[in-house]
């Protein structure tokens, strides 16, 4: 998936968004927040999980919050996650770690979004 294929979805849906770009690649919450000028509650991160099955499942929090393992574990009925390598990331999802968006992906992902996350 591309940035235009991101834009597409998102103007296809009527959604009113502002797409930002990084001027060097961030790993981190703080290195966005410091790239953007925005506080970390004010961005959204996406981080994926593999399950036992190999199944991919997305976590997405504002980042000013942790993703609990033992809650997303309860919540999609996993027995054990592990955070996906960065080579796993692009191929399931065709985006680079720290540029992961929370929707379209290369293919359908079980996502489980804190609720601070719909307040926006």
């Amino acid at each position: 998936m591309s940035r235009e294929d991101l834009e597409s979805y998102l103007q296809s849906e009527e959604v009113k968004f502002r797409i930002l770009t990084f001027k060097k690649h961030t790993m981190t919450v703080e290195d966005a927040e410091r790239q953007l000028g925005v506080s970390r509650e004010r961005i959204v991160k996406s981080l994926l999980f593999i399950d036992e099955n190999g199944t991919p499942i997305l976590g997405i929090v504002t980042g000013d919050r942790r993703i609990s393992d033992k809650k997303l574990r309860k919540a999609c009925g996993a027995r054990k996650l592990k955070l996906a390598r960065p080579s796993v990331v692009k191929e399931i999802t065709g985006y680079e770690v720290g540029a992961l968006p929370p929707i379209i992906h290369g293919k359908p992902i079980r996502a489980f979004i804190d609720p601070k996350v719909m307040s926006f």
